[in-house]
């Protein structure tokens, strides 16, 4: 499981800049909108000091840190939905991500234009969410026509997608997201919403661009209202955004787990609650099936052992069937037929 981030805002905000910070790729930045007009990919290493720790242990060969990937978009207009600017023809690029990173203006600098023509990081925010949303109606539009032709010829599913859709199509109507609790248990149970991969319904994470004295408390209370976490960074001063995954990695709700050896140690992502099996076909989808069990020690007792089998002789090793809830931090090895 590879964590997916889309970086999305105005233009002239910090977007690119960021993204070189996170990837230490050069990209074109400059002091004009759309100095990005292709998407920028870059696949970025989990900060975990824990994975070099259990590396020196098991003396490995290679040491594999979790990754993730982030794409970086044009920047986004007011009316990108009607064609204004060239975010919108990016926006499909992110589709595919899990989460969104927007990244919002607070710092004034009146030698730096902003395409609004002043700083305001509250009427951008209302921008890129409303732009998501528009851009979610056309697919929901063109699913519900699909949906309603398939009802009228008697199909029961395609009814109830219908009536599910209509329920989304209204709140996009209004500009908003789809990222309520309820929304999003609705959209991830239904298959042919799930599907659209909606933008409006992914987790947002927002980075504010400048110093947290700059954040004012109606913007931090907008956040919290949407569901959503902040980082405010002045991304001219910074050199370490780690703080930014470790961020993404609590509002997906993720967790890190481990193997370890001479050939290599190496970190897993999965969904915090995911049970055994499910961690085992992380690491191939063969284990998932031929699961038997879990050999799993936690990475604070198994430094502490200073080896597998020291931990094992100290009864600190543990077998854990199908049930067991892998915890952040385990180190495992699978046992499969």
């Amino acid at each position: 499981m590879r964590l997916s981030l889309g970086i999305v805002g105005l233009p002239n905000v910090g977007k690119s800049t960021l993204f070189k910070l996170l990837t230490r790729q050069e990209v074109h930045i400059a002091n004009y909108p759309f100095a990005t007009i292709d998407p920028n990919v870059g696949i970025v290493p989990v900060p975990d000091e824990r994975l070099q720790k259990l590396s020196s242990m098991s003396k490995s060969k290679k040491t594999i840190p979790a990754v993730v990937e982030f794409y970086d978009i044009a920047g986004l207009v007011k009316g990108a939905n009607k064609g204004e600017g060239l975010g919108n023809q990016f926006l499909a690029n992110i589709r595919e991500t899990q989460a969104i990173v927007i990244v919002l203006r607070v710092f004034e600098d009146p030698d730096i234009i902003h395409v609004e023509n002043s700083v305001d990081p509250l009427r951008d925010l209302e921008i890129i969410n409303s732009e998501l949303a528009l851009k979610d109606l056309e697919s929901v539009e063109k699913a519900l026509a699909k949906a309603d032709s398939e009802a009228k010829s008697g199909k029961k599913e395609a009814l109830h997608d219908r009536e599910q859709l209509v329920q989304v199509k209204q709140k996009l109507d209004t500009g908003e997201l789809l990222n309520t609790p309820e929304l999003y248990s609705l959209i991830r149970a239904n298959k042919r919403i799930a599907e659209l991969n909606l933008l409006a319904a992914k987790k947002q994470l927002y980075l504010l661009n400048g110093k947290e004295e700059n954040v004012s408390a109606d913007l931090k209370a907008k956040i919290k209202g949407l569901g959503a976490d902040y980082l405010a960074i002045d991304l001219a001063e910074v050199t370490d955004v780690s703080e930014l995954i470790r961020k993404a990695y609590a509002i997906l709700n993720l967790e890190s787990f481990f193997t370890t050896g001479e050939d290599e140690t190496r970190a897993w992502t999965i969904e915090c609650g995911a049970k055994a099996p499910q961690a085992a076909g992380v690491i191939h989808t063969d284990f998932e099936q031929k699961f038997i069990r879990l050999e799993t020690v936690p990475y604070a007792k198994l430094v502490e052992a200073g080896s597998w089998n020291a931990a094992k002789q100290k009864g600190w090793l543990r077998l854990e069937g199908k049930e067991y809830e892998v915890q952040d931090g385990d180190v495992i090895v699978v046992r499969h037929g």
